[in-house]
């Protein structure tokens, strides 16, 4: 991966709705000091508060957060009751900016567009590692701007394709962004419009495999305008994509590693390509509210998901990329491979500039030309 810091951009995951964490409530108690090396976490000779609200994706991440992270820290800090708010990563980041004067979330698991979002709105403290001891083991390339969170997982967009379909039908089976607009390629595509990263990226993506990049985007429109062409609409949501690839009305589309392999392990015969010209990873960021009314109980929970327990529990059960350089299963570290030369760092100031006026001339030049 290019030795780059990233301030990385996805918008748009799981839906979601407001459910309460595990826990218990007892006096505060003081947290032991962390022990070397990333396996212990904890917050050294601190106080922690007896509550910390956590907000972040619904669905499956949430399903491992209450049922086997929240339950493992408390094996750790009995005293803290925990409290998960889902959602998608726009909806929390608006939740809180909100919230701004009277903070009622403590810690967001967010991605990377809407945490550069919140960063810009001045909504997160600054993550030291001398407060959370684990942020040293997360590399330089994943490095969040300013400081203002720490990634603890990633993956990868490209393109997924059912096989079965694909054999079946005898299409074409994707090495490149451009193969997505082959003639031959035509009725068995389904993808999300620009307003979802998953849209976005591939947008932005087909600017670079044709000359172009997010400061030109003129041959990503281009392309995009082709691949309406080739559907009956754009889906709203990755509900609809993992819909049409499950009934087969779609042999194609575009959205990350970790939710094909995923889909996969459900039983749809989905194989994941990272593209020969490359893609961005999406990272789930871990943030700390500015104003946050637990900051010390937050602190001690980054620094838990940092542990090689919980960044392990990432890769196997979500298949996420752990962010820090943990030993994984030999099959699992396998799967989660792909060329990390390849990865695209977009400039997320230009992105976050342009997307409102992308979305608007999307809305008006390319979404009408579906089915046509």
């Amino acid at each position: 991966m290019k030795k780059k810091a990233l301030s990385v951009l996805s918008i748009f995951a799981l839906t979601g709705s407001l459910l309460a964490g595990c826990g218990s409530s007892t006096p505060q108690t003081a947290a032991p000091t962390p022990a070397a090396g990333n396996t212990d976490g904890g917050q050294a000779q601190v106080q922690l508060e007896d509550t910390l609200v956590v907000a972040g994706n619904g669905a499956t991440v949430e399903k491992l957060m209450k049922d086997e992270i929240f339950k493992k820290f408390n094996e750790k800090y009995p005293n803290v009751k925990l409290t998960y708010v889902s959602g998608v990563s726009t909806e929390i980041v608006a939740k809180v900016k909100a919230q701004k004067n009277s903070p009622q979330i403590d810690l967001t698991i967010v991605e990377g567009g809407e945490q550069e979002k919140g960063r810009q709105e001045g909504l997160w403290e600054t993550i030291s590692a001398t407060d959370i001891p684990n942020v040293k083991n997360v590399p330089q390339d994943l490095k969040v701007t300013d400081d203002s969170g720490v990634v603890v997982n990633f993956t990868p967009m490209g393109i997924s394709y059912n096989s079965e379909l694909v054999k079946e039908k005898g299409l074409p089976v994707p090495a490149s962004w451009n193969d997505l607009t082959k003639p031959e390629v035509k009725g068995n595509i389904t993808m999300t419009d620009v307003a979802s990263n998953f849209g976005r990226s591939t947008m932005i993506m087909l600017a670079y495999a044709n000359g172009g990049s997010e400061k030109n985007i003129e041959p990503g429109f281009e392309k995009m305008a082709t691949l309406a062409g080739y559907m009956p609409t754009f889906a709203k949501s990755a509900a609809q994509l993992q819909q049409n690839l499950q009934n087969k009305s779609a042999a194609y589309t575009t959205w990350t590693m970790a939710r094909s392999l995923t889909q996969k392990e459900a039983g749809v015969p989905l194989e994941f390509v990272f593209p020969e010209e490359g893609g961005n990873i999406v990272p789930n960021i871990a943030t700390i509210v500015k104003g946050a009314k637990h900051p010390q109980a937050a602190k001690a929970f980054i620094d838990f998901l940092l542990t090689d327990e919980v960044q392990t529990m990432y890769a196997t059960k979500l298949y996420y990329n752990p962010a820090t350089e943990v030993k994984l299963p030999d099959d699992v570290a396998k799967t989660l491979a792909f060329d990390r030369a390849k990865v695209v760092n977009f400039d997320y100031d230009v992105i976050s500039k342009e997307t409102s006026a992308w979305l608007d001339r999307f809305n008006k030049e390319i979404a009408p030309k579906t089915g046509k």
